[in-house]
């Protein structure tokens, strides 16, 4: 059982590894390491993910701060090309902050409507939205779900 646990850590570690150097690679004097989560269409959560973003940018400076946002179920809505925040979502990756979909979200909408929205061109695209929150958890950066 032991044994399994530390397999299960050593490929979790593998895993993040890829991520990690990327993350250096665009942040090389970033020291610390934020993920926003966005699940709700919320027209004002959507707002303060943004807010927060920029006051964490305006006090830390972009080079010192890496700041990912990734958006699923109702909060991909945010990432829409026809989002009221996208001038907002624009000016923050300008500022090297980093947008994530989920495409099990667009996925299933895409099911449910039969097309798939319109989405931001600027965006990463990643297989799941919870899936990518652990995976930079486990690399050390700190969730914060306003």
């Amino acid at each position: 059982m032991k044994f399994i646990g530390l397999l299960l850590i050593s490929c979790a570690l593998l895993l993040g590894h890829g991520r990690a150097a990327y993350a250096d690679q665009d942040k090389p004097f970033a020291t610390h390491h934020l993920v926003l989560q966005i699940s709700d269409a919320d027209l004002g959560k959507q707002a303060l993910i943004l807010s927060i973003s920029n006051s964490l940018l305006k006090d830390y400076g972009p080079d010192n701060i890496a700041i990912e946002v990734v958006a699923f179920g109702p909060g991909v809505h945010l990432l829409y090309a026809d989002n009221p925040n996208r001038v907002g979502v624009e000016s923050l990756i300008a500022q090297g902050v980093r947008f994530d979909v989920c495409m099990n979200t667009i996925n299933t909408i895409v099911r449910d409507t039969g097309h798939a929205p319109a989405l931001d061109p600027h965006i990463f695209k990643v297989d799941y939205g919870v899936g990518q929150i652990l995976k930079l958890v486990g690399e050390g950066y700190v969730l914060v779900r306003p």
